[in-house]
């Protein structure tokens, strides 16, 4: 653990100053791309205007013999394309990968100062990100860049689970945790081959009553209990949650079920795998536009946040406020992403 009067000194000589705060930014979707797909890097560009962030993969899902050819092509990629107020991510291989230390190093010293983060597969406790903190700012200085590069955790493991305090406390670089559930769930031998989602066998049976003969069962969300204690964390250390990949590209309604489950529990944003996830997740993460109108008149009403007020017979409080808020400041930056929701929100100029 760093003692608080060295939290924020930069970790090697010439290596910039670490943040205090998070960049304000929508984060409603995450994008993946697989870059050594040359028809896919030529639609970068387009893809970049839709979504928030747009990620290059060099991991999961990226054939071994064609990593080095998905660095190259996030490099050329990166280089070539303007990216405007999208972010640009990287996941790159795993730390006991043979190829983590070339992705980190060829990725900072090409294009380090057009990369926001970088998401670490598979984080286990703080000496990952501890490993990973000291060697981007030797890159950092190494390449004179002027912004520290983030660090996004994926949490893939019943270890990092069990670790998740010491994680997001571990480097002033954090960005936040994504949710990995195909990892997490074999790690924890979990009875489901399921990426993300339910489970039509985990839910709760009704009680029995006389003269019933078939008793109601009711789906439960495998995934409540690990993405509440994710956001509880994040939220504590002043880092942002996302729910991670679904895998079935097809079925847009379980997948929009679970995003929305996902966004009511304080994530804010999800990952999406194919184009049509892109959509289903700005829906989800952009606040509802009756929420916001009515945040608004709360804030309006209240404009320190003290006292009390009555809003279409509700009371209102600061507790109350503070949610209002929340509400509002999201979809003001949200607004800036999308005029229709800019001008449905009553925000547009």
């Amino acid at each position: 653990m760093k003692l608080p009067l060295n939290f924020y000194k930069p970790l090697a000589v010439g290596a910039p100053q670490p943040l205090r705060e998070l960049p304000v930014r929508p984060e409603r979707v995450i994008h993946f791309f697989p870059p050594y797909i040359e028809k896919i890097r030529a639609r970068v560009p387009e893809m970049a205007r839709q979504v928030d962030v747009l990620c290059g993969n060099l991991e999961d899902a990226i054939p071994v013999d064609a990593k080095e050819a998905a660095r190259a092509g996030f490099i050329e990629v990166a280089r070539a394309t303007d990216f405007g107020d999208t972010a640009l991510w990287v996941r790159v291989n795993a730390l006991n990968s043979p190829w983590f230390l070339d992705d980190m190093t060829q990725i900072v010293g090409a294009v380090g100062d057009r990369l926001d983060v970088i998401m670490i597969p598979k984080v286990e406790g703080p000496w990952d990100i501890h490993f990973v903190d000291q060697y981007l700012a030797l890159l950092e200085a190494k390449h004179n860049l002027q912004k520290p590069i983030l660090v996004h955790a994926l949490l893939e493991t019943a270890q990092g689970m069990m670790n998740l305090e010491a994680i997001a406390g571990a480097s002033p670089r954090m960005h936040g945790f994504s949710l990995g559930p195909a990892d997490l769930a074999a790690s924890r031998g979990m009875k489901t081959t399921r990426v993300g989602g339910g489970h039509p066998f985990y839910g709760v049976l009704a009680d029995a009553r006389e003269g019933e003969e078939q008793r109601a069962f009711f789906q439960q969300d495998l995934w409540h209990y690990t993405i509440a204690r994710m956001v509880d964390v994040a939220v504590a250390h002043g880092l942002r949650a996302f729910y991670g990949p679904f895998g079935d590209l097809k079925d847009e309604a379980a997948c929009e079920a679970q995003f929305r489950n996902a966004f009511l529990l304080g994530c804010s944003g999800a990952w999406s795998l194919a184009p049509n996830q892109i959509a289903i997740a700005k829906r989800v993460f952009s606040p509802d536009v009756n929420e916001v109108l009515f945040a608004r008149r709360i804030l309006d009403a209240m404009p320190d946040g003290a006292g009390v007020a009555m809003i279409d017979g509700k009371m209102q409080d600061d507790a109350t406020w503070k949610q209002a808020k929340v509400i509002v400041d999201l979809a003001r930056m949200v607004a800036k992403k999308d005029p229709d929701l800019a001008q449905a929100y009553g925000f547009a100029t």
